[in-house]
């Protein structure tokens, strides 16, 4: 499907019920009312020789999925994943992990799962889980949330600058699927036609729960890679997509050799009649983070070191007709 073949009936992720837009102005207005410092990945408190570093996040909508399937042993691993990724992208070695599980009634089951998915991805991320919050809400939550927030450490020499510049080449890894980032709109689509415990149409997952279940991968083992490399700065391709590379500094990505996005995303674009666009402006498309390095060779050492490749590199914004942005896949984001 291609943005030609557009017509009304499209599915976006505003239909689905997150107005990405209004988001942001939320966001915006609220880090506005109480001065937040933070980065675009995590906040930062000088602690004299280095950076104390904070991020927090949750699992959101994923969890309904879990509901639905009764399987709730992964998502503790989507939660530890989506906060220390974010570090990771600033440069920020993670080191210890709070949680935050509200429920409108008390479940042993649950609760033993949910934990055997953090304590999966504590380890995973090689941090240190240091207790946690339940609370009991039932006048204010149904069901459950899981969130959690997690602290790193870094020297002040180690962050990375988070400023790419033309002419760098820009490093990806591949993703493990729809990770935990629009999900209402994954969700919306897959449900149209389908249950959670309907068969899977690829190989890979039996349900089509069990596709969009598939845990976040863990991106800590990059970070000195990446350290080494002496990347410029780095993206959590995470909510909103590819649009994620603008936080790298207004100029224009050409991405030509990304990663084969997973038949997750065939299912979604092609069961919801989503617009390319709408998927690259939502979804990690399948690469789930991008470095971007100045030296070409430096750059090709670290793809091959670890399990990433060069997808790209960083041009003018004044040389592109379409100006500051991302190109991918024949689209101008």
């Amino acid at each position: 499907m291609t943005d030609d073949d557009a017509t009304d009936e499209e599915l976006t992720y505003a239909d689905a019920g997150v107005d990405i837009a209004a988001s942001e102005a939320a966001t915006a207005a609220l880090i506005g009312a109480v001065g937040e410092s933070a980065g675009d990945y995590a906040g930062l408190l000088d602690i004299g020789d280095r950076y104390l570093a904070l991020a927090t996040d949750g699992v959101g909508t994923k969890l309904l999925v879990a509901e639905a399937l009764g399987d709730y042993s992964t998502v503790g691993i989507d939660c530890i994943a989506m906060n220390v990724n974010d570090l990771v992208a600033a440069g920020v070695r993670p080191v210890a992990f709070v949680d935050y599980l509200a429920i409108d009634e008390p479940d042993e089951a649950t609760a033993e799962q949910i934990g055997e998915g953090l304590a999966a991805g504590a380890s995973v991320a090689d941090i240190e889980l240091i207790g946690g919050e339940t609370a009991v809400m039932p006048e204010v939550v149904s069901g459950l949330d899981l969130a959690g927030a997690c602290a790193g450490l870094a020297a002040k020499n180690a962050l990375f600058d988070g400023e790419a510049e033309p002419g760098d080449t820009l490093v990806g890894w591949e993703s493990s699927g729809i990770h935990s980032n629009g999900l209402t709109l994954a969700r919306t689509a897959a449900t149209k036609q389908h249950g959670y415990t309907d068969r899977f149409p690829h190989p890979g997952h039996d349900t089509v729960g069990e596709a969009l279940l598939e845990p976040t991968r863990i991106y800590t083992d990059l970070l000195d890679p990446l350290r080494a490399a002496d990347a410029r700065g780095a993206a959590h391709i995470t909510g909103g997509g590819w649009t994620n590379l603008d936080r790298l500094g207004e100029h224009r990505y050409l991405v030509d050799n990304p990663f084969d996005a997973q038949s997750v995303f065939e299912f979604i674009q092609s069961e919801g009649g989503v617009s390319d666009r709408e998927m690259h402006t939502t979804f990690n498309m399948g690469t789930g983070f991008v470095a971007a390095v100045g030296d070409d060779a430096v750059a090709a050492s670290l793809a091959s070191d670890t399990d990433g490749r060069v997808i790209g590199h960083v041009a003018d914004a004044a040389d592109s007709d379409a100006g500051a942005g991302v190109s991918i896949r024949g689209l101008d984001l």
